[in-house]
């Protein structure tokens, strides 16, 4: 049986599609449905149904768009309450894909739909179970996102629920299963994911901590210990994913208003939009537009926007190198932010031969800022995350994550002048943009960030624990 594992780096995303005798179907489908579309097309194929696991919290799923342009079958398993016409399956219910058949095995505990979907072969040999977000490559999902949608949920009723699914319905089927999960590392949906993205069933067994000889609430301890704050928009998505949403065809065409930079400026001026530059964060320190923020398209994008832009809903002008302002609309409304109300037209250098006003970073070598930081002993922020920072830090760094500096801004100083920097580059620049934008002027920011400075310097690092923001 071939199983095609469609993988998304920058979601740390796995889709799945199967094809039998001229019948396929798609697990977990990304909002931009077309390569789905022509994989079928490929194999002269009829997209037949549509699998979903659960109501997906880290990205908007292509469901609909799927449905609406092939006729394809939405099918969820039991519990779901869809806000648009699916197929609601019973537990043990059989799905037949051309000579495949798809088993539900109902699997609540990361959400209470949660299904795990089990694959026959032409021969009547179990193959794999794709799994979602129940069990991943040495980890299982999370227990604590379903309860910021559904109020009478908590996470140790989920983590239970969690533990029985894994008991009664996995740790039964055969060892010789391939586990296709939804995610890989990376991901916020776990904590401790592989960078592996399958595995056989039996090896799990062995090796993933969720699946060993343990007590109900020694594994609930265990799963619900070092669970970090979900992203904003996480139950933003879910319930895009349980109501509905908007085409993607009718986001790009929104999004893709070429304006020049009168039109740009004006529009910024009068809506209220987010100016949110995409380009890599070298670009943006030499020259940008006042006020826009830098999430470089380049990194994590996704994971980033929906950690800095509390609402889906925000009204983003976008500014993008000219060959990747699709992909960049693309790439937002993955997270649910479909409201890209235009782009400025060829990009940047647009902004800058109308002689409009431009900001600049200031950024410094690693050798530098050795050179500073031995002279003057300069307040230094390390926006990286905890685990990172506390692994290894500049001795008396101030550590505020990137993802929290909103709720810090007022501890940091605007009349003393102060360093920033982040693992390489990418985060710091993002904090550098919002700082721009609130108003500090008197700081810099550290070119390569802490993997210069480690390489490059003789700058004294520890593994202390110090406090994580300045209080």
């Amino acid at each position: 049986m071939k199983v095609e594992q469609i993988y998304t780096g920058c979601l740390a995303h796995a889709a799945y599609y199967i094809e039998s005798n001229g019948e396929a179907a798609v697990f977990d489908p990304l909002r931009e449905v077309q390569p789905y579309i022509e994989r079928a097309q490929s194999d002269n194929a009829k997209i037949k149904y549509v699998f979903e696991t659960h109501f997906h919290a880290d990205f908007v799923s292509g469901h609909l768009d799927l449905k609406n342009k092939t006729g394809a079958e939405i099918v969820f398993g039991p519990n779901a309450k869809p806000g648009y016409e699916a197929i609601v399956a019973k537990d043990d219910q059989i799905f037949e894909v051309g000579d495949y058949k798809v088993k539900v095995i109902h699997t609540p505990g990361h959400t209470m739909e949660s299904t795990t979907y089990l694959l026959i072969d032409d021969q009547g040999t179990e193959h794999g179970i794709v799994t979602g977000d129940t069990l991943f490559i040495g980890d299982v999902g999370r227990p604590d996102l379903a309860q910021h949608v559904i109020s009478d949920l908590t996470e140790d009723k989920l983590a239970r629920h969690l533990y029985h699914s894994l008991r009664n319905k996995i740790l039964p089927l055969n060892d010789n299963l391939i586990v296709y999960p939804n995610h890989g590392a990376g991901s916020a949906c776990g904590k401790m994911m592989s960078k592996e993205t399958t595995d056989t069933l039996g090896n799990q067994k062995k090796v993933n901590y969720a699946l060993q000889d343990m007590t109900e609430d020694e594994f609930v301890e265990a799963l619900l210990t070092g669970l970090t704050t979900p992203p904003g928009y996480f139950p933003q998505n879910v319930l895009m994913n349980i109501k509905g949403y908007e085409s993607l065809d009718t986001i790009i065409d929104r999004g893709t208003r070429a304006l020049n930079a009168d039109a740009f400026e004006t529009a910024a001026n009068e809506t209220g939009a987010l100016v949110l530059d995409t380009r890599n964060p070298e670009d943006f320190a030499e020259g940008f537009i006042p006020n826009s923020i830098n999430i470089g398209l380049s990194g994590n994008f996704a994971q980033w926007v929906g950690e800095m832009i509390p609402s889906v809903k925000q009204e983003i002008l976008l500014i993008a190198y000219p060959e990747q302002v699709e992909e960049a609309i693309t790439r937002l409304a993955r997270v649910g932010y479909d409201n890209t109300i235009g782009y400025l037209k060829d990009g940047f250098i647009t902004w800058k031969n109308a002689h409009k006003d431009v900001e600049r970073i200031n950024r410094i070598s690693a050798e530098d800022f050795e050179t500073l930081y031995k002279s003057e002993s300069p307040l230094v922020i390390d926006v990286r995350k905890r685990s990172e920072f506390n692994s290894e830090h500049i001795i008396d760094a101030i550590n505020i994550p990137l993802n929290e500096i909103n709720k810090h801004l007022s501890e940091i100083p605007k009349d003393k002048s102060f360093i920033v920097h982040c693992a390489g580059g990418y985060r710091s620049m993002i904090a550098a943009s919002i700082l721009k934008q609130r108003g500090w002027e008197d700081f810099v920011d550290v070119q390569g960030g802490f993997k210069e400075i480690s390489q490059k310097t003789t700058i004294p690092k520890s593994d202390y624990i110090c406090p994580t923001t300045m209080l």
